[in-house]
């Protein structure tokens, strides 16, 4: 079953701007600007991550951060409705790993093709994995994203760790 992707809610602009701040913490971090975090059924914010891929591993995605702990942590029935924030779409890693543990919904900021094509504007060479919308990798996964008042600060945080003045 492939759902609808809906527009973010008010209260998940709130988790998107915590994402971003996560985001920042990871770019002041010497890390690529994405921040996650996911929230269970009750409103409460279960664990948060950035990105930790700095040191040169690449899959230390926060989205596959959350599958890993929510798989330890959760019961099967909290994961399903639990819900994932993200300031970036998951790529296609994280979205496998996020269906796999069987996971509620995610919420994005911006997606994955909107920061490929800002890549290519700034000269930069193509990521190693095709930016490809969750539902084409998970698409049971009920989505909503992107945030279109958030691309302009997650613009300039992914300008700044390219190397890209925007002024």
């Amino acid at each position: 079953m492939t759902h609808t992707i809906t527009a973010p809610t008010d209260v998940d602009l709130v988790h998107l701007r915590r994402c971003i701040t996560l985001a920042r913490e990871a770019l002041d971090s010497g890390d690529e600007p994405f921040g996650s975090l996911i929230v269970d059924a009750e409103g409460m914010v279960r664990f948060a991550d950035r990105n930790r891929v700095g040191a040169g591993d690449h899959t230390r995605h926060p989205e596959f951060a959350i599958a890993r702990w929510a798989a330890k942590n959760l019961t099967e029935e909290q994961r399903a409705a639990a819900t994932v924030y993200t300031s970036g779409e998951h790529c296609p890693m994280c979205s496998a790993g996020h269906a796999w543990v069987g996971l509620g919904r995610i919420v994005y900021a911006v997606g994955a093709r909107r920061l490929s094509t800002w890549r290519t504007e700034w000269g930069l060479p193509e990521g190693p994995v095709a930016p490809l919308p969750i539902n084409e990798v998970a698409p049971d996964v009920p989505v909503s994203g992107p945030a279109p008042e958030l691309a302009d600060e997650i613009r300039e945080l992914h300008a700044r760790s390219a190397g890209v003045n925007l002024t």
